[in-house]
């Protein structure tokens, strides 16, 4: 049987949806709800708790204060989203079998709403291609530097389910320690492809080619699931651990 705070707690998500109540309204107050509920004050107390706890509303003390809706950051959903894979065990193949899927759609829906100032953000990524990687920090960074010209793509693309899903797979490649071990390991090639993919997703998105844009995304995530799963079957085979952190 659902609890009576469980219950308070899915009435007031409706209330908030149903008054279109944004980030910063404030919540009625607490007396109000008892009555409109028919809850004591501990259950309604709960409730408001269960709501901070899920980062939909904050609550403030003092003059002024009361509960008030939150805006959810992007961040700590998907950190709390991550909690849930902590001790799977997940692979290059479980994250490029989603990217595979969806970069290439993400890409391509923002063909045409490009400016001159996104393309700067994207060339600008890529500047520390100029020169292949000399060290282990240097091949890390280079790692990071590719996944933010994705991470430039996923901030404009329009859909944001989409959108959400594939800044969450970048925050695994970024945060796995696997990935981590994969991203030390001396890799030329994923330095060249790297570079000679986006190099072609700038071109494609310039000439506002949503075709193009789509195959040339597909074909840059396969071959980077290749080279990536390459080095997975080494540090799988020797003594580095693979686990997420």
């Amino acid at each position: 049987m659902t609890k009576r705070s469980d219950q308070v707690t899915d009435a007031l998500k409706q209330m908030i949806a149903e008054h279109k109540l944004k980030p910063g309204d404030r919540l009625p107050q607490e007396k109000n709800l008892m009555e409109t509920y028919g809850a004591a004050k501990g259950t309604v107390r709960e409730a408001l708790k269960a709501l901070e706890t899920q980062g939909l509303i904050a609550t403030r003390t003092g003059p002024g204060g009361g509960a008030f809706v939150a805006d959810v950051p992007p961040d700590r959903a998907m950190s709390l989203l991550a909690n849930y894979f902590y001790f799977k065990p997940i692979t290059i193949h479980d994250i490029y079998q989603l990217r595979i899927q969806l970069e290439p759609e993400m890409a391509a829906s923002v063909v045409g709403r490009l400016t001159d100032e996104d393309f700067r953000r994207l060339q600008t990524t890529m500047t520390v291609y100029d020169v292949p990687p000399t060290n282990q920090a240097e091949e890390h960074a280079l790692r990071l530097a590719e996944l933010s010209f994705h991470e430039v793509l996923v901030d404009l693309c329009p859909n944001p389910i989409l959108s959400f899903t594939c800044h969450f797979l970048l925050g695994l490649l970024k945060n796995l320690r696997l990935c981590h071990d994969i991203y030390d390991l001396p890799n030329p090639e994923l330095w060249e492809t790297g570079k000679y993919y986006q190099m072609q997703l700038i071109g494609a998105l310039k000439r506002g080619n949503e075709a193009e844009v789509r195959r040339v995304m597909r074909e840059h995530m396969e071959r980077a699931e290749a080279l990536m799963q390459q080095q997975e079957t080494i540090i799988l085979d020797g003594f580095l651990p693979a686990q997420s952190t």
